[in-house]
């Protein structure tokens, strides 16, 4: 008999509790909602923690906070840690500063395969229009968001092209291993086999890339997820590029290795 897949919320975040509420406000207004929440927190003060309590308390869904101390730029420990603690099938993974449109979760699910991973895009929303929504705390309409967005492109959802784009779009050439981490799904068993996302990768760059050049040495194939599964970025300065090099060698290296599973990963908290 079959049974539906469960779906994980997995939401990274960093001491921003206001977007954080605003990206929690916008998950729970789902057409399709997740079986559970997770935020990996990447070492945030106690206002991130109350955040997601309230959340806990003023709902009846499912929040899990898992958090480490603050050593730094460790994005790839902390989504390895909630990838460890998420009790469902299928992970659909989002940054803690991005709006969800109502349909997003449903849109990735039916772009859900067996033997596939999804990668989204995101539209970026200006400054102005996101201080103004920061400083409310309010989620405005579809229309404002999709106005004040600079991408509008990325800010179309037109589902019956979906289909269409899923297999072509970004998939081949210098686009081979693009990959945003804010808007991308997963299967749980598929990121346990190749040993979840490579520790050895800190601060900004080439996690999502190199993660997903080892599900795809794995056997998988990429899927994009075109004029569907939006989201609405809340703008903020750019993180540091300091280890971008470093990084992308590691890549880089991963790549000539053809080898699926990553040594410093996620089976040390399984």
């Amino acid at each position: 008999m079959y049974v539906k897949p469960t779906i994980a919320l997995l939401i990274s975040t960093y001491n921003w509790p206001e977007a954080l509420t605003l990206c929690l406000e916008s998950g729970l207004r789902q057409t399709v909602l997740p079986n559970e929440f997770i935020i990996a927190d990447d070492g945030s003060g106690p206002e991130t923690k109350s955040v997601v309590d309230r959340f806990r308390d003023e709902t009846t869904e499912q929040f899990v906070h898992v958090w480490h101390e603050d050593k730094g730029f460790r994005l790839c420990h902390i989504r390895n840690k909630a990838i460890a603690q998420a009790k469902s099938d299928y992970i659909i993974q989002i940054d803690g500063d991005v709006i969800l449109d109502k349909d997003f979760i449903k849109d990735h699910v039916a772009l859900r395969k067996d033997n596939r991973f999804v990668i989204g895009s995101r539209a970026m929303l200006n400054k102005k229009f996101s201080e103004r929504l920061l400083a409310s705390q309010t989620l405005s309409s579809a229309e404002e968001f999709r106005r004040n967005a600079k991408n509008k492109m990325n800010a179309k959802r037109i589902p019956w092209l979906m289909p269409l784009f899923s297999s072509r779009y970004k998939n081949r050439g210098k686009y081979t291993y693009y990959a945003k981490g804010c808007n991308m799904a997963f299967w749980k068993k598929s990121i346990i086999e190749i040993n979840g996302y490579n520790e050895d990768i800190e601060g900004w760059g080439a996690e999502d890339s190199e993660l997903i050049a080892r599900l795809m040495m794995l056997g998988e194939k990429k899927l994009f997820l075109k004029f569907a599964g939006i989201q609405y970025h809340i703008w903020h300065k750019f993180a540091s590029r300091d280890r971008e090099e470093t990084n992308d060698t590691i890549l880089e290296n991963t790549i000539a290795s053809q080898s699926f599973r990553t040594v410093n990963g996620i089976d040390k908290y399984l």
